[in-house]
């Protein structure tokens, strides 16, 4: 087997075995195990942290963004099945879909990132208007002239939510090699399709924007509901290793709500669960908060085609293959470049520091993470995971954040003071341009009275 990743990959992610070449048809090739087990009776989704991530297969957890809580029931509701094709001739081309009528205009792009050629199998989550995507990606070397020598195709859904998306990893892979050996044959995907369709209605959520958000006490519920069963096992640590401190500027980014777009050469599929965790790091579940900022959207993979969407987003996190956006400084504000954060807009460059508070906040988010590993590994105890962990770290900070802004706004001198900045858990004077930010984001009304040191 080929481990492919990045030059400091997000996750041990390891490529399938390669397609095989072309041979006669398998009646059984496919399968129907698109309740996301390729067959062979597998569960579909192993429960997180119960094995370590080096135990699992290539298309285990590691490559099944999500778990679902026990008794958590949503419903399928695929509204597109699609083959996308490289042609030597014509480029990426959709050379088969269900239903024929849909609009996938720009889908044979999204579901074949730009620079594909160079490995053999990947996933990638992206969106189409309304809808969100998966696609499965696969490169078969073939002894044709016409085909250049190697064979490219992606197999995909459209759902308008990806929180099930990760059930149907297992088929689409199954499926992108069964296309790739046997052309042509459309029969199981024909069939998934009259199985999973979904009745689409119409209200809140059929549009661009996501359906309100609705805080319940489960612990899951503090995510955003299009967020709860998104990530692999490991996924959320192997963030915190491969950015570090630099964690803390994210956060910060996200909370202002910023455009982040993220780069990385192929694969793509590791760095769609990086935008998932800078999404992760600016819940806030405190009413009345986030009215008047614009809703931070995952966008996850983007190319040269969705250029004309981001020019009218305020606020999103995406990542992209093409290296062409990063002379497009007007489609975002901060921009990632395997760990190199970094923005062209003079006021955010203070953002860029890490502050002494910002060590201490990750000193202790490892510190909890230690002993949480500690209780896993001594008691067996795997309720809360470390998943959990990293969303309700940020979730508490934030919420402390903005306990205290209401509070002082609330008051009747309105004064934010250094003493208050210490008690959110920030740096009176290194994060004072971030709190400033802040208040004018979010529309608080507060005076904040702490010096400058650079100023007189």
């Amino acid at each position: 087997m080929v481990e492919r990743g990045d030059a400091a990959p997000l996750l041990r992610w390891a490529e399938g075995p390669a397609a095989s070449p072309p041979r006669a048809p398998d009646p059984q090739a496919g399968g129907r195990g698109w309740g996301g087990g390729g067959g062979g009776g597998r569960a579909a989704v192993e429960p997180p942290g119960r094995r370590e991530p080096e135990a699992l297969g290539p298309s285990e957890v590691l490559l099944q963004p999500g778990r679902l809580e026990l008794g958590d029931v949503e419903e399928d509701q695929v509204v597109a099945v699609f083959v996308v094709t490289f042609d030597p001739r014509s480029g990426n081309m959709v050379e088969w879909c269900l239903p024929q009528d849909i609009d996938l205009e720009g889908v044979e792009f999204k579901s074949m990132a730009s620079g594909s050629h160079k490995i053999q199998s990947d996933f990638i989550y992206f969106r189409k208007g309304p809808f969100f995507g998966l696609a499965c990606f696969a490169n078969m070397p073939v002894e044709s002239e016409l085909e250049r020598g190697a064979r490219m195709k992606s197999v995909g859904i459209l759902s308008p939510s990806y929180t099930l998306l990760y059930r149907y990893m297992h088929f689409l892979e199954n499926q992108v090699r069964h296309q790739l050996e046997t052309p042509g044959h459309y029969s199981h995907l024909a069939a998934f399709y009259e199985d999973k369709k979904g009745v689409l209605h119409a209200g809140p959520g059929r549009g661009g924007s996501l359906p309100p958000v609705c805080w319940l006490p489960s612990i899951h519920r503090y995510m955003y509901p299009e967020m709860k069963i998104t990530h692999p096992a490991g996924c959320m640590s192997q963030f915190i290793k491969f950015f570090g401190e630099q964690i803390l500027i994210l956060w910060k980014f996200a909370l202002l709500r910023k455009r982040i777009l993220i780069f990385s050469p192929p694969p793509v599929g590791v760095v769609c669960y990086r935008v998932y965790c800078c999404c992760c790091l600016a819940n806030v579940s405190l009413p009345g908060i986030g009215g008047t900022v614009p809703e931070s959207k995952p966008f996850f993979y983007v190319n040269v085609a969705d250029i004309e969407s981001l020019e009218v987003e305020l606020s999103y996190v995406a990542c992209t293959t093409e290296k062409i956006f990063e002379e497009k400084r007007e489609l975002y504000d901060v921009y990632v470049d395997n760990q190199n954060v970094r923005t062209h807009h003079d006021h955010l460059q203070p953002l860029l520091k890490i502050n002494s508070a910002d060590r201490e906040k990750f000193r202790r988010l490892n510190e909890q993470r230690q002993m949480l590993l500690y209780s896993q590994e001594v008691e067996g105890d795997y309720n809360p995971c470390e998943e959990d962990l990293f969303v309700l770290f940020f979730l508490e900070q934030n919420n402390r954040i903005f306990q205290t802004l209401l509070e002082v706004s609330a008051s009747q001198d309105k004064t934010l003071t250094a003493e208050h900045a210490r008690g959110m858990g920030l740096d009176p004077q290194g994060d004072r341009s971030f709190l400033m930010d802040l208040l004018e984001a979010y529309g608080i009304d507060v005076m904040l009275v702490i010096d400058n040191p650079c100023c007189p």
